[in-house]
């Protein structure tokens, strides 16, 4: 898979220096990392990922008792329901609808995408993979680097600035070229 990913990666960062001329085609010099292996490795990761699931284990506690008390009441109603007169059965739905809603919402608030859990994750994570960005790119400049990939997901994780195409095509679109 990793071949997969970067083989597209790699063809185009190696058109990008064909088309851009000779000299830069001459000085192009491309590495790679592996994000999933370094985070893998790295005691700061491993360490945060403790501290994540711990969190997500308190939640899923929270989240069972949940699931237990509206098992526990929709048994009960259905028990007693032949007992309960229309009005009673009719405010014992009502507590269950109650329960289910703040469940619901306990769900999308905790582990909903921008949920409590999503949150953690990123708390505990982002310091970890900045860290990484910056040794990275301080690796490829010490190495002389043009551009590194992260094969994990076929990203470049570094490019030097004098690739970017960004302005030169601003302008060529503001000056009506096409």
């Amino acid at each position: 898979m990793m071949n997969r990913l970067f083989a597209p990666v790699l063809l185009a960062a190696t058109l990008l220096a064909v088309m851009a001329g000779p000299s830069l085609a001459q000085t192009l010099k491309i590495g790679y990392i592996d994000s999933i292996k370094i985070f893998a490795e790295n005691k700061e990761t491993q360490d945060a990922e403790r501290l994540y699931r711990s969190d997500v284990a308190q939640w899923e506690q929270q989240k069972q008792r949940y699931e237990a008390d509206l098992a526990k009441m929709g048994d009960e109603l259905n028990a007693q329901s032949p007992m309960l007169s229309e009005e009673k059965k009719a405010e014992r739905r009502l507590e269950f609808q109650r329960k289910m809603d703040e469940y619901k919402k306990f769900m999308e608030e905790t582990f909903g995408d921008t949920g409590l859990a999503a949150k953690r994750n990123k708390e505990h994570t982002q310091p970890i993979v900045d860290k990484n960005n910056k040794l990275v790119e301080k690796i490829a400049k010490e190495k002389g680097l043009t551009m590194v990939f992260d094969v994990a997901n076929a990203n470049i994780v570094y490019a030097d600035k004098s690739l970017d195409l960004t302005e030169v095509v601003l302008a060529s679109l503001r000056s009506g070229g096409q």
